[in-house]
């Protein structure tokens, strides 16, 4: 068997706003109960919410599920802490 990942197209679904499924995620940059911050194949995704919890992980996939309440969904530009002027996060991590 190879060494590669085999990472799946990036996909997105909600059920209910409280489960959350992801394909395509190449990594899983930090994560809590408020937010979760992963880098897929579209860029990097931030999920805000209420007692966030990671039910599953599989970076060799490209999965990751996450349940509990989801209050927003956000994709950075040039990635988690990039240089575009008009991110939160670039100011903050400069």
């Amino acid at each position: 068997m190879s060494d590669e990942r085999r990472i799946s197209k990036h996909k997105l679904t909600i059920e209910h706003k409280e489960n959350v499924s992801i394909t395509g995620v190449t990594d899983v940059i930090s994560f809590d109960e408020e937010q979760v911050i992963c880098d897929t194949d579209m860029g990097v995704l931030i999920l805000r919410g209420i007692n966030l919890h990671v039910s599953n992980l599989n970076l060799d996939s490209g999965t990751l599920d996450i349940f509990g309440e989801i209050v927003s969904l956000t994709y950075e530009e040039q990635g988690y802490g990039g240089k575009s002027k008009s991110s939160l996060l670039g100011k903050i991590f400069k």
